[in-house]
């Protein structure tokens, strides 16, 4: 059986590769500082997001716990919030809210669950706005 904070940091470290190819960029790295202090994303290194990852054998969906501390992180940093998660055997989902897909939902608490080539592009859209 894999240890499962082993199986997490395994899973934050294919993402941040697959963030780096999908994005062009570098220095997308796991932030250590997310087993010292609260209020930490689990990966640093996209400009404007906070990034939460959640790897486990089971399920069908996200749990609620994980989207708030989610939001938490990102709210006490300023970014948008991307809850990513994995169950084997299972593709990539992400939890982003709808206010990083369209600003007409700013302020609201709507919540749309996208694949991960998808996020990347709200990622890419996100940067060129600004």
């Amino acid at each position: 059986m894999t240890n499962g904070r082993v199986k997490g940091a395994n899973f934050e470290r294919e993402l941040c590769r697959a963030i780096m190819d999908g994005l062009g960029i570098e220095d997308v790295k796991r932030d250590i500082e997310q087993y010292r202090a609260s209020l930490h994303g689990d990966i640093i290194g996209v400009d404007g997001w906070s990034i939460e990852a959640k790897r486990y054998a089971s399920g069908t969906t996200y749990k609620p716990q994980w989207w708030e501390q989610c939001t938490a992180a990102a709210d006490a940093t300023g970014c948008q919030p991307v809850l990513i998660w994995k169950y084997d055997r299972q593709p990539i989902h992400c939890l982003v809210r709808m206010s990083s897909i369209s600003s007409d939902y700013a302020g609201m608490d709507y919540v749309a669950q996208v694949d991960f080539e998808t996020w990347l592009m709200l990622v890419r859209e996100s940067w060129s706005d600004v």
